[in-house]
């Protein structure tokens, strides 16, 4: 991917780092695969504001994606890779020998025109869906299902990808993106590749106005609150606040937020801190 440095025309230019969109190959969506995405401007249906922050952002429709890839052993032609206004990765558009069109998530060195299948005995390429069990070790994955069928919860944000490190019977192993080792059922299906838009990260706002696009309105700082309106409000002077906390008085920094006894502990062989769970 490439990123574009804006020249610095005005204040806002002056900083900007976008992206160039080199790989995308069409600016038009596919109207079929549209849906309406209604804005509520944090309010609940009471209409009473439910969420601080959220209002305005331009308007937007939901691309509905194909994260479960169940149609199988039938072969598709990648049509264009296009924006989404909804994640940080891009998406493709597919074209089913049968006709009918699917967007997913667009792995990277995914090209327009190349083919694509998902099933249980198809090759570990670029793109293609199938159970862990029939892929290799070493292999980078993404859009990975926690249960058969489910469709895929991990590893879907720009340039992601887990790595399946082993299997153990009726479990894969896999490292995932943020360093963890944890098992995953062996017959749950995976998209063989990195999600695309790696450099997604490196991207600049440059000015206030870019979040306001997004729907994100200003924050206000804790301390610069009343202590009626927040834990860290209040004090003669410039006063810290004291420790970081949130609104409701959860601890900000360093808290365990994980529950103690969770079900899934058990498939966790190594947290992203390098530490093992005790068994």
């Amino acid at each position: 991917m490439a990123l574009k440095k804006y020249k610095p025309m005005t204040a806002g230019t002056r900083w900007r780092i976008g992206n160039a969109y080199a790989e995308i190959t069409t600016s038009t969506p596919e109207k079929s695969l549209l849906e309406p995405y209604k804005k509520t401007g944090g309010r609940n249906a009471q209409g009473r504001r439910a969420m601080r922050y959220i209002g305005g952002g331009h308007k937007k429709h939901y691309r509905i994606i194909d994260f479960k890839r169940n149609k199988y052993n039938v072969e598709a032609t990648v049509a264009s890779i296009e924006y989404d206004p909804n994640r940080s990765a891009f998406i493709a558009l597919l074209n089913y020998a049968d006709g009918e069109k699917r967007y997913i998530l667009a792995p990277q060195g995914l090209q327009v025109g190349a083919k694509v299948i998902s099933g249980d005995e198809v090759a570990p390429e670029i793109g293609n869906a199938l159970q862990m069990k029939n892929m290799p070790l070493g292999t980078m994955i993404h859009n990975i299902e926690m249960q058969p069928g489910q469709g895929g919860k991990l590893v879907r944000s720009a340039g992601a990808s887990a790595q399946l490190s082993n299997k153990e019977e009726k479990y894969a192993v896999l490292k995932m993106p943020s360093g963890e080792l944890r098992k995953i059922l062996i017959n749950c299906y995976a998209t063989i590749g990195v999600v695309s838009n790696s450099d997604h990260n490196l991207e600049t706002a440059g000015k206030a106005g870019v979040n306001r696009w997004k729907g994100i309105r200003p924050r206000n700082r804790g301390v610069a609150m009343n202590p009626v309106d927040h834990p860290m409000g209040g004090g003669e002077g410039r006063a810290s606040g004291g420790h970081p906390r949130s609104r409701t008085g959860k601890y900000a920094k360093g808290e365990k937020t994980r529950t103690k006894g969770k079900g899934s502990d058990k498939l966790i062989i190594q947290r992203r801190d390098g530490k093992k769970l005790t068994k």
